[in-house]
């Protein structure tokens, strides 16, 4: 069992920064790769980033490849999602998920039934 727990949403205007931090508990950390989905209102959750389980590679969404970093800090239990230059259209709840079963060369594993264990999620709202 993993517990998730996201933190660092809020309110930015557009071109403006937020860190989305990730802490997780229970089971060993760096046995899993952890993802960041989001979710806009009437719409489906997306992948937006993975990262590895030692950190040393990640995957991001088309839409925010260039803009978006997704890192894991495995002594402190914890990934963080760096989001820059927000657009209004990056308004959603950001989820944070685990699993220890994903291949990042498999498109199936980008989905979100793919993963086992979720975060209660974060507001992110960006304004123009």
């Amino acid at each position: 069992q993993v517990q998730l727990g996201e933190s660092g949403g809020g309110l930015v205007q557009a071109g403006g920064s937020l860190r989305l931090s990730c802490a997780a508990s229970g089971r060993t950390f760096s046995d899993y790769y952890m993802g960041w989905f989001r979710q806009a209102p009437g719409k489906e959750r997306e992948f937006v980033a993975l990262i590895n389980r030692a950190g040393s590679s990640s995957w991001l969404a088309d839409s925010v490849n260039g803009r978006f970093t997704i890192s894991r800090d495995i002594a402190k239990h914890t990934v963080l999602l760096e989001m820059n230059s927000l657009k209004p259209e990056d308004t959603a709840v950001y989820y944070c998920a685990a699993d220890n079963r994903i291949n990042p060369y498999r498109d199936s594993d980008y989905r979100e039934r793919e993963y086992a264990y979720w975060g209660q999620g974060t507001q992110v709202t960006v304004f123009s």
